[in-house]
């Protein structure tokens, strides 16, 4: 049990629930209706900016100017609100940057898809900017100039078009059937917002007024009188006949007053005191425990210095030769003597999986010395060892040996057995889960990781090594093993470049599956998010809904990983980069990718090098975006690899090398605006009559 996690967060539960016990503000100070800008009666789920985050639901904050529409910020854009309609609950919007005018963010549309969705009545549109004269396309609606972006001339298409040898394209929902651009610029679109109104009605019709519950995501009730906070104020005094749309009074009785907090104080007082009487008795078992452990490990010691002994006498001849070299050797299958010295070994199983003796795998790490230590996954560190077959092996040492840990150990076992993939590590054995300690085998990978080489220990020494073709093969080795790990109905969960070993030849082994999940074991919204900073989705981040696009996002980020030899998280980096995968989408948009690259790949020097890295960063812009559904799958993502290897794209668009390498595109658009986010550099049309909703 570890307090000094346990204790803050035990406080911060106490804090929250003082704070919604003693919540009566909330009746007075939330508004039932309210004016902003030059729009009136706006009700919840809508809050103004000054108000506090619980008059409103998280995400639909206005910011009010008295003489002027008032605006939203959805996915980083912002919105002036031409129009709220409570009954049908549709939210009319219109770019901030572009009434009366072109798009001057050139960005695409976007909305927050957990929140609301377009309404049918809208199609997508582009506007290709910086079209070549003359310039013709199919289906193309008008061709005119924007003064206020300075780049021209602009041409109007249906649906979400990539910009093809524009300079950039801009994804804007419009009305089916729109008969000018005016109806574009200044009409707007609507869209739905997603908000249960349920639990709204049922608390004004009790006389409470609505308030969101930020910890829950949820609608509640505030009422004037106790219970402050329910599903509705049922024993509400107030008349139900008054509720309508007039705020109510801010007074209140002293005897009211005197009532809420002492009924605040009753329902506080006995949750402190039941939260400092779990930590004692927890306390108390902990100590309790420490006592038990150390006095079975003195124990121990007698029999297994005997077992050491039998070991040391079978092992010496290896342990004494070059061990310390950590090379390569074939691995054998166990004999008669080491099944003499081991009952277990070779007899028990564990989901299919050998079980090894805690003291034959303390005798392979040298009883875990420290200089046998190759790495941190997952849980653990894992320490080099020889077995006494003279199978080289990586040992797993879980942190902590409790009911946690034993869940993951049983996952990792479960999920490693069933798996047969040339790119997975291969699961050895374990000890048995009644063991001193949690030890998982795996075969030795004498190369190390993909960071390591990237940016770690072996970075200069490997460069010359590892060339643009290694890193390549990397890719589509990587992706080919997690693509079968979804296949199999797995997600991985923690998919970065130290969990991604190579041998020799520099071929992958992927590792490390201490954070995977069945798929079918996987509730909807799964527990708080797990993984490394950096890599996580960050939808998965926001909703906690785990999907193997989670995945997905986090290969984008090794992808830009070996495009660019950089960090995922780099603190030393400016404060806008630090985070690798923000950079590259940053550095895509805006035609810098040559400020992205490893300039030791050869970037500069090979054409094919410099076509191969621009369609693969093109793929890892498409893998981080921001919103899941926007992102291929693994089976995409693997499928458009091999087909840049196999140079089926290059055939397929040859303007792409013309564009990007010649016109400068990506690598050298200092002066040239940024790229459509859903385009990247291709040259083909995707039309869709559905509203755009990748992230911008």
């Amino acid at each position: 049990m570890n307090f000094h996690h346990l204790i803050p967060k035990l406080l911060i539960l106490i804090i929250t629930q003082i704070r919604w016990t003693n919540s009566e503000g909330f009746y007075d100070t939330c508004s039932r209706s309210f004016s902003c800008g030059t729009i009136s009666g706006i009700q919840y789920p809508f809050r103004r900016h000054q108000d506090p985050p619980e008059c409103g639901y998280p995400g639909f904050e206005l910011n009010c100017d008295q003489n002027n529409l008032p605006t939203i910020n959805i996915t980083n854009i912002t919105y002036r609100v031409l129009g709220i309609d409570p009954a049908t609950q549709i939210l009319k919007l219109v770019r901030g940057d572009m009434i009366n005018s072109c798009p001057q963010d050139l960005v695409n549309t976007t909305i927050n898809h957990q929140l609301f969705d377009y309404t049918p009545s809208y199609m997508n549109i582009s506007f290709l900017i910086g079209c070549p004269i003359p310039f013709d396309v199919e289906g193309m609606i008008s061709s005119f100039f924007c003064t206020n972006i300075g780049i021209n001339p602009v041409i109007l298409v249906p649906g979400a078009t990539g910009p093809g040898v524009c300079k950039t394209s801009v994804v804007i929902p419009s009305p089916v059937g729109f008969t000018g651009l005016v109806e574009v610029l200044q009409d707007g679109f609507e869209v739905k917002w997603k908000v249960d109104p349920g639990p709204c009605a049922d608390c004004i019709r009790s006389g409470g007024l609505c308030v969101s519950d930020i910890s829950r995501l949820a609608t509640t009730c505030a009422c004037p009188e106790p219970p402050l906070l329910a599903d509705t104020c049922s024993n509400s005094k107030v008349n139900k006949t008054d509720v309508g749309l007039s705020p109510p009074s801010s007074t209140s009785s002293p005897t009211s007053t005197g009532s809420s907090k002492t009924s605040s104080l009753s329902i506080v007082l006995p949750i402190v005191g039941a939260v400092i009487a779990g930590v004692g008795i927890g306390w108390a078992i902990f100590v309790c425990r420490q006592r038990r452990k150390k006095r079975t490990i003195n124990e121990a010691s007698a029999a297994q210095t005997e077992s050491k002994a039998i070991l040391t006498k079978f092992s010496s001849k290896r342990l004494t030769s070059d061990d310390s070299n950590f090379t390569s050797s074939i691995p054998s299958f166990p004999t008669p003597r080491t099944s003499e010295t081991s009952r277990e070994f070779g007899k028990s199983s564990y989901f299919g999986a050998q079980v090894f003796t805690y003291e034959e795998l303390e005798i392979a790490t040298d009883n875990f010395n420290n200089s046998r230590e190759i790495g941190d996954g997952g849980f653990g560190t894992v320490y080099y060892g020889k077995l006494l077959d003279g199978r080289e092996v990586a040992v797993k040492r879980l942190y902590e040996n409790n009911f946690k840990r034993m869940e993951q150990f049983m996952n990792e076992v479960k999920i490693l057995t069933g798996l047969d993939h040339d790119h997975l590590v291969k699961l050895y054995g374990c000890t048995s889960k009644r063991s001193r300690e949690l030890l998982l085998v795996y075969e030795y990978i004498p190369n190390g990781t993909v960071a390591d080489h990237l940016h770690g220990k072996l970075a200069n020494s490997s460069s010359s090594l590892f060339s643009w073709s290694v890193r390549f093969n990397i890719a589509i080795q990587t992706a080919d093993a997690i693509a079968y790990l979804h296949q199999s109905g797995i997600i991985h969960r923690d998919v970065k470049t130290t969990n991604i070993l190579v041998d020799k030849s520099f071929q992958v082994k992927v590792a490390d599956f201490g954070l995977s999940r069945l798929f079918q074991n996987v509730t909807h919204v799964s527990t708080a998010p797990q993984g490394t900073p950096g890599y996580v989705d960050p939808e998965y981040y926001q909703c906690y809904h785990l999907t193997d696009k989670s995945d997905v996002y986090s290969f984008g980020v090794v992808l830009v990983e070996l495009i660019s030899s950089l960090q995922a998280v780099d603190t030393s980096r400016h404060r806008l980069d630090i985070n690798l995968a923000n950079m590259a989408v940053t550095k895509i948009q805006n035609h810098k990718l040559d400020e992205l690259v490893d300039k030791s790949i050869g970037f500069e020097t090979n054409g094919q090098v410099r076509r191969t890295t621009a369609l693969v960063a093109e793929l890892a812009f498409r893998c981080l975006q921001q919103q899941k559904d926007m992102r291929p799958t693994m089976k995409e993502v693997l499928e458009t690899l091999q087909g840049i290897q196999n140079d089926d794209l290059n055939t397929q668009k040859p303007e792409v090398v013309d564009i990007v390498v010649d016109d400068g595109g990506l690598l050298k658009g200092q002066h040239t605006e940024p790229a459509s986010p859903e385009s990247g550099i291709t040259n083909k049309l995707v039309a869709s009559s559905v509203p755009n909703s990748s992230s911008g």
